[in-house]
């Protein structure tokens, strides 16, 4: 049911996306829906699914009240690929078109599974949307035991193939991130809780790479690439925050700005791996600790062989 409600929604943010400026009065959206869906669709209906839009992926359809045309203010930022929000939706979009055409498109068609798949983020996406606390039972790749938790759930992301809830665990008295692929079970409970105010997932992770909840100030970490190496970090940046600090004949310096270290003072993993992929294609020029951090690791590697 929640994952249907889903579907309809993004079909009614695409269909607002397609129209542009001009927007749709509310006959063409009741003659679009009834054509999709083949079934009525009354004013009250589709208010209530403008409200669920805006609490699920933040996008508000607005109504021209000269015209009682309704409209996607920014369409064209909404269907920006760079956003979260389109991601998300351009993600269950696909997923619905590769169900429906399974049958045409087979063979045609190749995705990379996410080992967190889509099990839970349905019910994880309705508990956040009413407010209300989830039960897991979760289980560390540490631990041969899955644990219960009670948790308020505040966001979803993905990372590398993963998906993540946020979320303020009750046990734990604080905030947590767990990985979906080890989420063995949830429930949505009937206790609702409040949201701290102006929380915001993208300004929590700015300075983070990865999933990790960043401790600490962000720092500039300067690297340097060449030829190729160049355009592909221009076209396919390393971090959100990526600049361009300066260049010479044959190199581009660029820049990062984000929470390197944890609060033992080691390089974060997911940072430390993610340098360490692009081996002798760029060098690390500072901070010296993520420099000689990179280079300790790389060695590790080439020792093995």
């Amino acid at each position: 049911m929640v994952s249907e409600l889903l579907h309809k929604y993004i079909w009614l943010v695409q269909t607002f996306i397609r129209a542009g400026e001009r927007g749709l009065s509310l006959r063409e959206i009741t003659d679009r829906w009834e054509m999709r869906f083949d079934g009525p669709y009354s004013r009250r209906t589709f208010n209530n699914h403008r409200k669920e839009v805006e609490e699920v992926f933040g996008i508000y359809i607005d109504c021209n009240r000269s015209t009682n045309r309704y409209f996607i203010e920014y369409s064209e930022d909404v269907a920006d690929e760079n956003a979260e929000a389109s991601w998300l939706i351009n993600t269950f979009t696909v997923n619905q078109m590769l169900s429906l055409g399974k049958e045409r498109l087979s063979g045609r068609v190749a995705v990379e599974n996410i080992p967190s798949g889509h099990r839970h983020l349905t019910s994880i996406m309705e508990a956040m949307t009413e407010n209300r606390e989830l039960e897991i039972e979760y289980r560390k790749y540490s631990s041969p035991v899955s644990e219960r938790l009670t948790l308020r759930p505040y966001a979803v992301k993905e990372n590398a193939k993963r998906w993540y809830l946020i979320a303020y665990c009750i046990e734990r008295q604080g905030l947590r991130v767990y990985g979906l692929d080890r989420v063995t079970s949830t429930k949505i409970t009937e206790k609702t809780f409040v949201m701290p105010k102006n929380f915001d997932v993208e300004e929590m992770f700015a300075t983070s790479f990865g999933i990790y909840l960043p401790e600490g100030k962000g720092q500039r970490i300067l690297f340097k690439a060449s030829g190729k190496d160049v355009q592909y970090l221009r076209d396919l940046p390393l971090h959100s925050s990526q600049w361009e600090e300066g260049s010479d004949n044959d190199s581009v310096t660029f820049g990062i700005f984000v929470c390197a270290k944890d609060s033992t003072g080691k390089v974060y993993q997911d940072l430390l791996m993610e340098l360490c992929r692009y081996g002798s294609k760029i060098e690390i020029l500072s901070p010296e600790e993520v420099r000689q951090a990179v280079a300790d690791e790389l060695k590790k590697a080439a020792d093995r062989y």
